[in-house]
């Protein structure tokens, strides 16, 4: 079986790194970008199977980058997931109306993280209820 790939979308590089060992602990390709625009032409380039995409970035933020990627007859099916620290009320809907298929807070749950990514991974974020982290 193929190995999935997952673009990290995230500027923060405490962040980046814990979310890139958990990925490689749960066996996923990771491919990474620190800013909107880089991260749009990774997924052009690579189609990976999940898009994990913070929302506070430099230059163009996470929602609008979502909506480029969900408005591009070649990328709107891969699943994009937000994650944030953004926890305030109304942020996960902001998160889900820009097109995003889930809504990751943070810190990061990490004895969750991996059942949480293949869940996206594996319905492509389509049939899950909540956009919260699942256990």
């Amino acid at each position: 079986m193929k190995e999935k790939t997952i673009l990290v979308i995230e500027d923060d590089e405490m962040n980046l790194k814990l979310v890139r060992t958990l990925l490689k602990v749960c066996r996923y390709g990771v491919i990474e970008a620190m800013d909107a625009e880089n991260g749009i032409e990774l997924a052009r380039e690579h189609h990976p199977d999940l898009i994990l995409m913070d929302i506070q970035l430099p230059g163009m933020d996470g929602l609008k980058a979502t909506g480029i990627i969900k408005n591009d007859p070649d990328l709107k099916e891969i699943p994009v997931v937000a994650i944030t620290a953004f926890a305030m009320e109304g942020d996960e809907e902001k998160a889900l109306k820009a097109g995003c298929d889930g809504y990751i807070v943070k810190p990061i749950d990490t004895r969750k993280f991996c059942a949480t990514i293949e869940t996206y991974c594996n319905n492509k974020g389509k049939d899950i209820d909540s956009g919260k982290e699942v256990s």
